[in-house]
């Protein structure tokens, strides 16, 4: 699990194929994404879009996400859920050629659903098969790009 508000990571100025000396914490970034078979990217929304964070890690290894399976899930304080970010992710996803898996995970009035800890604090049977599906669908996307890759 990476967390970028643990990464500091500075603000994009350069691919990290065009970097002279990258720090230590881009370069262990770059090593744990490429071996990753896949991503799951947990985001809030803020104000209709996602953080610059998450922006700026994707122009940093943009080759590196094509064909990469992508599951997304959305959170929001508000009914909604992340709808609008789930929007706003797509686009900059299919640009660098990410495989954006179709089954997607949104979480309405997540101080509602979870606790500080991460327990779920209702509907426990209904969060299990959700995330049940979500996961299957990523390891079925996965288990596909590791077939085509070694044929």
């Amino acid at each position: 699990m990476l967390d970028l508000s643990e990464l500091n990571f500075p603000v994009f100025e350069e691919r990290l194929k065009f970097m002279e000396a990258p720090s230590g914490q881009v370069v262990d970034y770059a090593e744990r994404f490429r071996k990753a078979d896949g991503i799951i990217i947990v985001t809030p929304e803020y104000n209709g879009s996602f953080p610059a964070s998450l922006k700026n890690v994707m122009d940093l290894l943009t080759e590196d996400w094509k064909g990469k399976p992508v599951s997304i899930c959305t959170v929001s304080s508000g009914a909604f859920a992340g709808t609008q970010v789930m929007q706003q992710l797509l686009f900059p996803l299919w640009k660098i050629k990410a495989w954006v898996v179709p089954s997607s995970m949104q979480v309405p009035r997540v101080q509602e659903q979870f606790g500080p800890d991460g327990d779920v604090l209702m509907d426990t049977e209904g969060w299990e098969r959700r995330t049940g599906t979500f996961l299957q669908d990523l390891e079925w996307a996965i288990e596909a790009r590791r077939r085509m890759a070694a044929t």
